[in-house]
């Protein structure tokens, strides 16, 4: 699939057609391609062709879609990351990411001017993308790199299972480009000439401003974590009168609930609700299902469906053997969508990722398992979860605790409700004993923890010990400490 083609195909065919709408401001096709041109020429000119990473900052201003393309065209993969993001965490990303170029939307407005396009480097399918980085478990974040190949892979099933009506969908984006998730909007939407319609944070946090916009939008295809989806359902008007051309909505990043589901079907009884499932590593999403009636009908949870063509998914035991079916054990991604790695951490790679029949493959930690052909998600074997969307690294939070003052001791557990984690909260030893004003001291502590980690990283409850309950083996013990949650 040349990808860049045909996107540039469609700014040929219909220049005046709107690619990207975020918060009033629009950008036409034909801007995006004669913007990513100059501004691909003039990254050309300041940087060497040795394909290092470019990174680009800001929150779903039309210009990140420039500087994504722009940078692919100049050879170089991209970075995204999010203004949500705590400054420290932006620098340490550019720092392991080697980006020699930080693009702002001021920036890339500077910088794309009207000089004369440069020809678009030609990638092959093993060329980098895309690098997104992800939670990692020593307090350091991990760059998963996605390749060409694993991106028109993905795409290439995507298209062909959801048979997207082209210049007629508008596509919408609530994850920020940071998240992966964002990926089975954004690419989707330009290779069918489609109309992305971003919301921003701000919006989602004002649901007076949000429901109106979503109400004047025209959305077809809905790309969200069930989390956004279950938050909207709270609001009674959220319903196919205020959607009417809704055809399907598309789930990834956490366990869909099937009272979401059946809440969906019921008020927007023309549209599919499909569950998908797939980590950064296996660029978005590896398998899907469209949830009917008869789904919600069986006791338990939804499934997560079965493996895009070309792919294999595997449940196997710690001796890497396939477990029998219904048997739990963990999942197993092969296919020409797994990554080929973590950018500039061979050991994190070679732990991770190893070859399967001449295939690459990828160790998920997630646990599963195969009933009726369809794979159910079961959870973790470690200590990472998905919360809202978001993999977070437990022992990611745990670290930056750790590196702050006057904490001896800590430990983070997701708080669950309805068969997902829904918060997460942290047990704290302080090294100055158990403080006398906690509430103060657990605010200051997560505002402490705020300039380290993403807000989606900062539990919401903190509680204060003098000792964690031990296991037998010396360690904290979760369990126990979980049931204090209940």
């Amino acid at each position: 699939m040349d990808l860049l083609a045909q996107i540039d195909a469609r700014a040929l065919a219909a220049p005046q057609r709107v690619a990207h709408l975020s918060g009033g401001r629009q950008l036409s096709y034909g801007e995006l391609k004669a913007h990513s041109d100059a501004l691909a020429a003039r990254l050309t000119d300041l940087l060497p062709a040795d394909r290092s990473p470019i990174a680009v900052l800001g929150h779903k201003e039309p210009e990140l879609l420039v500087a994504f393309l722009a940078a692919v065209k100049a050879g170089h993969p991209y970075v995204p990351l999010d203004t949500s993001l705590p400054a420290a965490r932006v620098a340490r990303i550019v720092e392991r990411a080697g980006a020699r170029l930080t693009l702002t939307p001021d920036r890339v407005r500077e910088l794309w001017g009207d000089g004369p396009a440069a020809p678009a480097a030609r990638l092959g399918p093993d060329d980098p993308f895309y690098v997104i980085f992800t939670s990692g478990s020593t307090g350091e974040p991990k760059g998963v790199v996605i390749t060409l190949g694993c991106l028109a892979a993905f795409l290439g099933w995507l298209l062909e299972e959801q048979q997207f009506a082209g210049a007629d969908e508008v596509f919408l984006n609530q994850a920020p480009f940071s998240f992966d998730l964002s990926v089975m909007d954004l690419y989707p939407c330009l290779v069918t000439g489609g109309t992305l319609m971003s919301v921003s944070a701000a919006e989602i946090a004002d649901p007076r401003r949000l429901f109106p916009l979503l109400a004047g939008s025209g959305i077809s295809t809905w790309v969200s974590t069930p989390s956004f989806a279950r938050f909207c359902l709270a609001e009674p008007s959220f319903a196919e009168t205020i959607l009417p051309r809704l055809r399907r909505f598309l789930f990834c990043g956490e366990t869909l609930p099937s009272a979401v589901a059946q809440q969906l079907l019921d008020r927007f009884p023309k549209a599919a609700v499909w569950n998908t499932y797939g980590p950064t590593e296996a660029t978005v999403a590896t398998t899907s299902v469209r949830i009917d009636r008869e789904l919600l009908a069986r006791d338990g949870p939804l499934p997560v469906g079965r493996p895009m063509a070309g792919t294999r998914v595997l449940v196997v035991d710690e001796a890497g053997r396939d477990v029998a079916p219904g048997a739990k054990g963990e999942i197993v991604i092969a296919g020409p969508n797994v990554s080929p790695g973590y950018l500039g951490s061979p050991d994190l790679t070679e732990r991770a990722f190893f070859r399967v029949d001449g295939v690459q493959a990828y160790r998920t930690g997630d646990l599963g398992r195969y009933s009726d052909g369809w794979l159910y998600f079961e959870g973790r074997r470690d200590h990472q979860v998905k919360l809202h969307g978001y993999r977070i690294e437990l022992g990611d939070i745990e670290a930056h605790l750790l590196a702050l003052r006057d904490v001896r001791d800590a430990v983070v557990l997701p708080v669950p409700f309805d068969g997902a984690p829904e918060f997460l909260a942290a047990f704290v030893i302080h090294g100055g004993g158990r403080p006398s004003l906690e509430l103060e001291a657990a605010h200051q502590l997560r505002s402490q923890l705020g300039e380290r980690v993403p807000a989606y990283m900062v539990p919401r409850v903190v509680r204060f010990m003098d000792a964690f309950p031990m296991t037998a083996n010396g360690k904290a013990d979760r369990r126990r400490l979980a049931d204090l949650l209940a």
